[in-house]
């Protein structure tokens, strides 16, 4: 990579008021010169391609060249340990969910279904108190948390209340079900 390159190349783009950035390009060289390290100036310049910080716009990209991992998304054991013991909680999660399926499969829906419903509320706690979790991260750590949580929480009401024979009873259904069936 040549200096003469990126002046170029730094010079060739425009602000959004239209004026050109030359005093980036002279930051991109003395940035190219010093020890070939990059030095982000302000919060707005990120490297490009080449290395070189340049200014860029609060404006969404045309084409997506990428995606951000989620945030707490990296390995959940070390790197240089085999794949499921770095993939661990997913793999908890899952299993234990299959162990609930293959249980309701048995004819025990509502043991089954707690197991599920508690499999994901397992994989909530993970994911609020890790600060790595592998790919049981697929948003930020809000939205896992509270999508895992609530849902979890919903398939274990709804299992407790499961007819026949309720381990929880909510008096307002029975009143709600005796208006809309008629007998």
């Amino acid at each position: 990579m040549s200096v003469e390159g990126t002046a170029g190349r730094a010079e060739d783009t425009v602000r959004t008021d239209g004026t050109a950035e030359a005093e980036d390009a002279a930051g991109a060289q003395d940035a190219a010169g010093a020890d070939d390290e990059i030095e982000v100036r302000d919060p707005v310049s990120a490297p490009d391609v080449d290395g070189v910080p340049r200014r860029t716009t609060r404006r969404f990209p045309l084409f997506t060249r990428d995606t951000a991992r989620p945030e707490g998304g990296g390995r959940a054991a070390a790197g240089d340990a085999p794949a499921p013991a770095r993939q661990w909680p997913v793999l908890l999660v899952l299993g234990l969910v299959g162990v609930g399926l293959l249980i309701t499969a048995l004819d025990v829906f509502r043991v089954g279904t707690l197991v599920i419903g508690g499999a994901l509320l397992a994989g909530a706690v993970l994911r609020w108190l890790l600060p790595s979790v592998g790919m049981l991260a697929v948003r930020s750590r809000f939205t896992d948390i509270a999508t895992y949580g609530v849902l979890g929480l919903v398939i274990v009401l709804l299992a407790l209340m499961a007819q026949p024979d309720p381990l929880l009873k909510v008096p307002f259904l029975k009143d709600a079900l005796h208006f809309t069936v008629d007998s």
